[in-house]
């Protein structure tokens, strides 16, 4: 039987050792989140310091975060999301307005705080396996799977990136993305 297994492997060209088939359903999302990485770090890193406080005053922008907010925020939300994932308490939130510690103040803090709760996520992100990823977990929204709960880490950061973007770029500050 082997032997048949292995020859139909040659005789239509399937590669059983290929990269493809030794893919994990955490590889596919330690990609996403490395473009998270790439994408907000870098425009976090881009935003001078003095920036920072910066929020839209015109039009209805009313109560808005701040763009330091906005780096803070999606850092506490990757935390929380992660957390979920590995099924851990939080190390940061939730908190007024998810927002994170109001102590993280500055670019660097706020640099540093994102970076370190992308660490956290790619411990998430490495958990998920075939047998793992549909298992329902508990979440604030009731129970969803594992893998939706992952995804929460992605497509959540991209939300507030592009606030971010238009912040920015209201400050005359082009997105590292947009220059390549």
């Amino acid at each position: 039987m082997i032997v048949r297994v292995a020859l139909c492997a040659v005789l239509f060209g399937v590669v059983v050792n290929s990269p493809a088939a030794a893919d994990t359903v955490a590889d596919a999302y330690l990609r996403q989140l490395a473009l998270v990485e790439q994408d907000i770090v870098g425009l976090a890193e881009a935003m001078p310091a003095d920036r920072y406080d910066f929020r839209p005053a015109a039009g209805t922008f009313d109560g808005v975060r701040t763009f330091g907010e906005q780096v803070r925020h999606i850092a506490t939300m990757i935390y929380m999301t992660a957390a979920i994932v590995l099924q851990e308490k939080s190390p940061y939130g939730p908190g007024p307005g998810d927002n994170g510690p109001a102590t993280i103040q500055g670019k660097d803090a706020i640099v540093s705080y994102l970076k370190a709760s992308i660490n956290y996520a790619k411990r998430a992100l490495s958990s998920l396996t075939l047998k793992n990823h549909l298992d329902p977990l508990k979440t604030y929204f009731g129970s969803q799977p594992r893998i939706e709960v992952a995804n929460g880490v992605i497509y959540h950061s991209y939300n507030h990136y592009g606030q971010m973007v238009v912040y920015a770029r209201m400050n005359g500050i082009v997105p590292p993305s947009s220059a390549r």
